[in-house]
């Protein structure tokens, strides 16, 4: 196709030329300059939030950092100078340059309103960060404080905005600006729109607009109004929901938790009989083995301490069965058959254990640190976040149990473990060495504790008194669940979790423990056998 006639061919070096130009032109201004640093820094507190809306209008890095000098009390006035406190010197807060102060300068000071307004421009200043987490984690902190945000700001901040999650929340802080509206159309849209969020925070404002003030409405179309309550009930529903989760989700995490406790016992108490007082003992064992790979990889591989915890695990299980081992070998193999006489061996073995920790480590609590990976939570909703450690202690029990699983029933030693259990004195008469699988199997489930103890390191201190807690509810899942079931075990591990935690909420700890173990008896009473008896004929009875 040829060109027009008319058509005018602009030489080439001038195309760069006017798109330089037309870039320069299109840049914002700076916000932060002298006279809005002095206005932010002195006068009253209505004429420096005047300063500070202005300010926001072109957002830029030094005006954050110097909000946040503002915050931290590094900020003086020296005559008409504004300084900051900048790497221990003062430097000029538009200029930066290095200065030294008079002999009269005086602290910016800041009340509360003030320092809340700031908070909340610097988080809303977050909002145009090239960082995804940074905007979200902005967006999050004004969601918590709407009556704070600077309604132009949220709508710049909209408008640029690419991540499809942000642009929604973005439009749901532009409506909670606009619930303040002179008009009552644009109330009646904004409350409409509001009923898309689940923050507290916002159905807070939406309550005020209800309430009277004197003997008129704060609100006072009654569309609008009526607009809210509907709102409002939405928002109670999701947050009902989210408390709801919230609550099974904690349920489950405390059932995952003595499920690793109860596990080894399931094993021992079914295989032999016994009834090792020494099992939350053998979970302190394992945390503080914990506690000893994490302070030597803090002390000798400070650059590989964030995966302390991954070198902990197989440690803690060698400590916790390696003791173990050594006290069926050296007393419990000695009163088999005597159940009397081992329960108070193994209480004595507890006492023992207890003191020796005591002595090597001192009887205060010592700390485990969470590695960075396992810090933080899923944010679901606004009042639902499942926490990183909780969630790695879920899976963590899934692995372990399904190692379990395929160990008892797949591999040689667990078939002489099932054989050992069902019928012992036929499965010596066949040729298998029992004594072999009692203390293999007694190794097993205390290391399977220690597993117990390096999980619990990450949800709460570690004591040398820790294990006492959970003897207790490690014998009810074992008995509720059936001696020797996994399966059973797993279902009552995870059913008193849920129980207890949903008890808890509405008769308090001690009565929901109570309650648990009273309906455990009564249960106990109709069904010896627990959930799932054990199949198969045995010559003992």
């Amino acid at each position: 196709m040829s060109r027009p006639a008319h058509a005018v061919r602009l030489p080439r070096i001038l195309l760069p030329l006017l798109l330089l130009l037309g870039m320069a032109a299109w840049r914002p201004a700076l916000a932060l300059d002298a006279p809005q640093a002095l206005a932010l820094s002195q006068g009253s507190t209505s004429a420096r939030l005047r300063a500070l809306h202005q300010a926001l209008g072109q957002p830029d890095a030094r005006l954050a950092a110097f909000l946040g000098a503002l915050l931290d009390d590094r900020v003086q006035l020296d005559g008409d100078k504004v300084e900051m406190r900048q790497d221990g010197q003062w430097v000029d807060a538009v200029s930066g340059k290095v200065l030294n102060p008079g002999a009269d300068a005086q602290p910016v000071v800041n009340n509360n309103y003030l320092r809340k307004q700031l908070l909340a421009a610097r988080a809303a200043l977050h909002l145009f960060s090239p960082l995804r987490a940074e905007r979200l984690q902005a967006v999050q902190r004004l969601e918590g404080d709407p009556e704070s945000l600077d309604a132009g700001l949220v709508r710049r901040a909209l408008q640029q905005e690419t991540d499809p999650g942000i642009r929604q929340r973005l439009r749901l802080l532009v409506a909670a600006a606009r619930l303040r509206s002179g008009d009552a159309a644009q109330r009646l849209a904004a409350a409409g729109e509001l009923a898309a969020s689940d923050y507290p925070a916002v159905r807070s404002l939406l309550l005020e607009r209800l309430q009277r003030n004197g003997d008129a409405w704060v609100e006072p179309d009654a569309a609008v109004r009526q607009r809210i309550q509907a709102s409002l009930n939405a928002i109670d529903s999701r947050l009902a929901w989210g408390e709801r989760v919230g609550m099974l989700f904690s349920g489950i995490s405390l059932g995952s938790i003595l499920l690793l406790a109860a596990l080894g016992l399931a094993v021992n108490y079914g295989l032999m009989g016994v009834i090792n007082m020494a099992q939350g003992e053998f979970i302190m064992l394992g945390a503080y083995a914990t506690y000893v790979v994490q302070s030597l990889f803090q002390a000798y591989l400070p650059a590989w301490q964030n995966y302390a915890l991954v070198f902990a695990v197989p440690c803690s299980f060698l400590v916790a069965g390696g003791v173990g081992v050594v006290a069926e070998r050296v007393v419990i193999r000695r009163l088999y058959g005597r159940p009397l006489e081992t329960l108070l061996a193994t209480w004595g073995i507890s006492l023992l254990l207890i003191q020796a920790v005591r002595s090597l480590f001192g009887p205060q609590n010592v700390q485990v640190d969470n590695p960075p990976w396992m810090s933080g939570g899923l944010h679901l909703m606004a009042n639902l976040i499942l926490p990183y450690n909780r969630m790695a202690i879920l899976g963590f029990t899934a692995c372990v149990l399904l190692a379990m699983a395929l160990l008892i029933g797949r591999t040689r030693l667990g078939l002489f473990v099932r054989a050992v259990t069902q019928n012992r004195p036929m499965a010596a008469c066949v040729g298998v060495r029992t004594a072999r699988v009692d203390w293999l199997a007694f190794g097993l489930g205390t290391g399977i504790a220690g597993l117990a103890g390096c999980a619990l390191s990450q949800v709460g201190n570690v004591s040398p008194e820790m294990g006492t807690q959970y003897i207790v509810d490690c014998f009810m899942v074992v008995v509720l669940g059936g001696v020797g079931q996994l399966s059973g075990t797993v279902v009552a591990a995870l059913g008193l979790g849920v129980v207890n935690t949903l008890l808890e909420g509405v008769a308090g700890a001690v009565l929901a423990k109570i309650a648990v173990l009273g309906v455990i008896i009564l249960f106990i009473q109709k069904r010896p056998q627990g959930l799932f008896a054990l199949k198969g004929r045995s010559v003992e009875g």
